[in-house]
């Protein structure tokens, strides 16, 4: 079961990212059709990081300090020591920045200023959470490679 929610960590992630895209993209190209769109996907984008940061903290607590052993006994330490604490860290930027999306959407988008603002939250949004994506992987990476036997 950990496995699953684990990927459903990963996926609700991928799902954030793409919707700060979608954002970003109709933000871009504003018009009065699409402010609605614009303003319902930067909640829908608020709702699945909320979901993503719920079940990965539940994840953490609840399965990490055997896998968090395991990579630090493991070939790569680094795999903990730098990406998880990064992302342990850095998570919050981005639960913020997404929070802020609604409120931002809320602003009138058909004027330059807001409109910047808006875009600048979702360009930072997709860059860290692309960011947070891979270093996912290498911690992955790194549990994996510490369960594998030693052929080194």
């Amino acid at each position: 079961m950990s496995h699953v929610v684990l990927m459903l960590h990963a996926l609700t992630g991928m799902l954030f990212i793409l919707a700060a895209v979608w954002v970003y993209v109709d933000a871009l190209n504003v018009s009065a059709g699409s402010l609605k769109r614009i303003r319902v996907m930067s909640w829908a984008a608020s709702a699945l990081m909320w979901i993503t940061m719920l079940v990965g903290g539940y994840w953490y607590v609840v399965n990490f300090a055997k896998d968090r052993e395991v990579i630090l006994k493991g070939p790569w330490p680094f795999a903990h020591t730098f990406f998880m604490e990064t992302k342990e860290h850095i998570v919050f930027i981005v639960l913020l920045l997404a929070t802020a999306l609604p409120v931002l959407a809320k602003s009138d988008l058909l004027q330059a200023g807001p409109r910047k603002l808006l875009l600048w939250a979702c360009a930072l949004i997709v860059l860290i959470g692309i960011a947070m994506e891979g270093a996912g992987g290498i911690i992955a990476m790194g549990a994996k490679v510490g369960f594998a036997p030693a052929t080194y």
